[in-house]
């Protein structure tokens, strides 16, 4: 992490390119472009679209038709609905009496700044490495995005063991309130041992009737049973310095969140997350169809 993140700005533009060319929306950020700079967006649209032959080696057609394959067939497909899951899970929780919520591994993550009416009352933690975090708040200064009175910065690395004593030194941080925490897009990229440590620290940092909610690899990720997409995006990644490492089997998964006080209460796999998410969507576009993203699962746990 000697520079902001690379899959973090390329979820960012999935998100944007997404909320502004369709009528239909599975998940509407409308934040996502505004923290993008339009040259930057530009060129993440036209790098991508110009590498169309490594994701589809038989495509014939426009730029513009090849960015469209790129982001509805790879880049889209998490981004959108790991956030219409997480983010509906959360209005849900909120009802059920959640006062905190911690976004772990924010990136350019907008919620914040689009909150609607029912998450007014809740403190927002975005917990993200320094120098992301340098980089989001320059972003949102430059957009004239302000930042609401309810949404704190903690500093955070999780590849260190530490993380958690930034949050416990915020004033407004208390661990007695029933929490709802995300951390999407995390567990690839730790090590498994890194990934159980967080859960622990987690654990110890929130109380019970508290929420995780995350999604994660399965246990082909890594192996010849991959899909196509799946490789492709390790390539993608690892091209990016950010390598994928962790990679679960459900039991292994269970077992995991049970020795760290946490149950199952919702679990998604790939043909789910389709049908529950992108359904009407397909239905309605047609030709651009999304599908949910090959060997990766939704997790919705309870401590």
């Amino acid at each position: 992490m000697e520079q902001k993140s690379m899959t973090a700005l390329v979820s960012a533009f999935a998100r944007a390119y997404h909320a502004t060319n369709n009528d239909l929306k599975i998940f509407n950020d409308y934040l996502a472009k505004v923290i993008l700079s339009e040259q930057e967006y530009n060129q993440i649209a036209s790098s991508m679209s110009q590498g169309i032959k490594l994701f589809n080696p038989t495509f014939e057609g426009t730029e513009e038709e090849a960015l469209r394959w790129i982001v509805d067939n790879q880049l889209s497909p998490s981004p959108l609905g790991r956030a219409a899951f997480a983010e509906k899970a959360l209005e849900n929780s909120v009802e059920m009496g959640v006062e905190q919520y911690l976004i772990l591994a924010a990136g350019y993550d907008t919620f914040g700044y689009r909150q609607p009416s029912w998450a007014e009352k809740l403190q927002v933690f975005e917990l993200e490495h320094p120098i992301t975090l340098k980089d989001k708040l320059n972003r949102l200064g430059k957009a004239c995005i302000e930042v609401p009175n309810n949404v704190h910065f903690i500093k955070s690395d999780f590849t260190k063991g530490d993380w958690d004593k930034n949050l416990l030194e915020s004033s407004i941080f208390d661990k007695r309130k029933i929490s709802f925490c995300s951390l999407l897009g995390i567990s690839y990229y730790l090590p498994r041992e890194n990934f159980e440590s967080l859960l622990n620290k987690l654990s110890m940092l929130i109380p019970q009737g508290s929420i995780i909610i995350f999604d994660y690899p399965d246990e082909h990720t890594f192996t010849e049973q991959a899909g196509v997409r799946t490789k492709k995006q390790l390539a993608l990644a690892g091209k990016a310095n950010e390598k994928m490492l962790g990679s679960y089997s459900f039991s292994q998964l269970e077992s995991l969140l049970s020795k760290n006080n946490f149950i199952i209460s919702q679990h998604l796999t790939p043909n789910q997350i389709t049908k529950k998410y992108f359904e009407n969507y397909n239905r309605v576009t047609g030709g651009h169809k999304i599908t949910a993203f090959d060997n990766v699962n939704y997790c919705l746990a309870t401590k």
